[in-house]
This record gives C-alpha cells, sequence and structure tokens, in this order.
C-alpha cells in the first residue's frame, strides 16, 4: 500500500495512508544544485475538480538511519510541505571525467573537418576558375593517388630491414664458396 503525501498512521495496528488525493504530476529535483548531496525535493500535485493540491516533501540526506516525517504542514488552501531524511536523498554523483573524446579525438575530428574544407574548396576553385572537369577535379590527385605505393613500400623496406633477406633475393654482397 503507498501513500502519495508520504505519511501514514497506525490505526488499530494497521498502516493508513493520510493523503491529499491522486498523484497526476511528479517532479523530482536536487534541492540545491551547487550542493547535489544535500537532498532531493519530491514536488506532487494533483488537479481536479477545480482544486490544485499539492505536496512536496524535501527528502534530506542522511545515510545512517531513517527519519520519517513527523508533521504534514499546510503551506495553502491545499498545499502541503513536509520533511523527512533518509538514505535516497544521498545523491549518486557519477564522475564523468575522461569519457568523451578529449584531446586526441577533438584534435583527429579538428584535422578530418580541415581536409574535407580543403578538398572541398581546392575542388571548387579548379572547377570554376580552371575549368577542370572530372575526377582530376580533385586537388594534388596524382599525390593522393601515390599513397597506397608509398604505403606499400615503406612497409616493405621495414619488413626487409628487420627481416632479413628472403631465400631467393640475392644482396649486393653475397657470400663466396671457394
Amino acid at each position: 500500500m503507498g501513500c502519495s503525501a508520504l505519511v501514514a498512521e497506525r490505526i488499530e495496528g494497521y498502516p493508513v495512508c493520510i493523503t491529499i488525493g491522486r498523484i497526476s504530476h511528479l517532479k523530482i529535483d536536487v534541492i540545491d544544485k551547487k550542493n547535489p548531496h544535500n537532498g532531493v525535493l519530491v514536488q506532487m500535485w494533483h488537479s481536479g475538480n477545480g482544486n490544485k493540491c499539492s505536496l512536496s516533501v524535501s527528502v534530506l540526506c542522511n545515510a545512517n538511519e531513517v527519519q520519517g516525517p513527523h508533521s504534514l504542514q499546510k503551506q495553502g488552501e491545499c498545499d502541503y510541505t513536509t520533511v523527512l531524511k533518509h538514505p535516497s536523498g544521498c545523491a549518486n554523483v557519477i564522475y564523468v571525467h575522461g569519457s568523451g573524446l578529449g584531446w586526441f579525438g577533438t584534435v583527429m575530428i579538428l584535422c578530418l573537418c580541415l581536409f574535407g574544407a580543403y578538398l572541398l574548396a581546392g575542388a571548387a576553385y579548379r572547377y570554376y576558375s580552371q575549368g577542370i572537369r572530372g575526377i582530376d577535379v580533385i586537388p594534388n590527385l596524382e599525390l593522393w593517388a601515390s599513397i597506397p605505393q608509398r604505403i606499400k613500400s615503406f612497409f616493405g623496406t621495414l619488413m626487409r630491414k628487420y627481416r632479413g633477406h628472403s631465400e631467393g633475393h640475392r644482396a649486393s654482397y653475397s657470400a663466396v664458396n671457394f
């Protein structure tokens, strides 16, 4: 059994809710945004039959024990407030330090954007100013087309340097058997 006003009394050994009615709206927010460890404010209200009744419950942080609401204070015609201390009022701060792109990811995205701008500006210049059409509109096309061969040569040189020469390959200086 749940109480919308979060207040219950024992009558003849049974818990009986003292409530302001049914909840139609619920808002939960921290009490102090600069210090979220203070607790949370739970606001409940119901609009119906021309009445707007509300209940504001301040749930203060107390990690060691539960101290229920001792009173329900009437603030207006149908507005109530109460305070309780409970471990659920303690904020669980999730640290976001270390997540996200970081400086390396930001630099990489910046470099990719600058490269894209270079290609677009160069292509537009060659297309409109120089009248070049087709694939030749890409600036420095010869350089970009030679990159895969340059990478292959670079890794081939590294492999020969660290692995040594293969069996079928003759070096300029080879052993002579007399």
